[in-house]
């Protein structure tokens, strides 16, 4: 969650197969329930969370990936810029199952499960 629909469109239009749990009616969902949906989907989190870092760690899992943004600017624009990056460096850490923590200028890769 905190990831905006305007992200969810720019990667939709950018090919992705992306939803945004509001579009089911579930944004309430737990983190844990959302891990599970992701998996069994066989998606990737995007998400502001700091929680998803220690469900991954406890769940020990290879999937999902889960790409966690830590930024000072929250802006989808900024958020897209960040993710396009994201998406063009990391994309077999992605497929294999990682936690890439995102922030300003940097971004970090932990293969999963951690």
């Amino acid at each position: 969650m905190g990831v905006s629909l305007f992200t969810v469109t720019w990667l939709r239009e950018a090919g992705h197969d992306a939803l945004h749990l509001r579009d089911e009616g579930l944004q309430r969902l737990s983190d844990a329930a959302i891990l599970v949906k992701a998996r069994r989907e066989n998606r990737i989190v995007l998400t502001m969370d700091l929680d998803f870092g220690s469900l991954l760690a406890l769940n020990q899992e290879p999937l999902p990936s889960v790409i966690l943004f830590r930024l000072s600017n929250e802006r989808s624009q900024f958020v897209n810029e960040r993710l396009a990056i994201i998406l063009a460096q990391c994309a077999d850490a992605l497929e294999a199952g990682a936690l890439i923590s995102v922030s300003d200028e940097t971004f970090r890769v932990r293969n999963l499960p951690i």
